[in-house]
């Protein structure tokens, strides 16, 4: 199992990012997946989630309004729009299944 993300970057407050994470060695379009962050100092948070067919989202009620999680099966890739970006939302993103956690992306909002 490889999980990539990518996307992330530096984005001053209110800004945007769209972040996408890679799968490969498993069934993608059979399992949900999450985008899970951790920030400087703190315990990992999760973020959001999406059923195996895209139709069920959930989200963390700061993000809610904000954050838009999709998928693309075909493709194998999960990704994340960010919306209207705050102080708080600095971490590093990473992309999840229920049991692994992939190689993340550094998000830093700062004016």
């Amino acid at each position: 199992v490889q999980l990539q993300a990518s996307g992330g970057g530096l984005a001053q407050p209110g800004g945007s990012l769209r972040l996408s994470c890679l799968a490969s060695g498993f069934a993608f379009s059979d399992v949900s997946m999450s985008w899970v962050r951790q920030a400087p100092g703190k315990k990992p948070e999760w973020v959001s989630s999406i059923n195996n067919e895209g139709g069920d989202k959930m989200y963390l009620d700061s993000v809610k309004g904000r954050f838009t999680i999709s998928r693309d099966n075909a493709r194998a890739t999960l990704y994340l729009q960010m919306n209207n970006l705050n102080h708080e939302d600095t971490a590093v993103d990473y992309c999840a299944t229920d049991s692994v956690r992939g190689r993340g992306t550094q998000v830093t909002v700062s004016s």
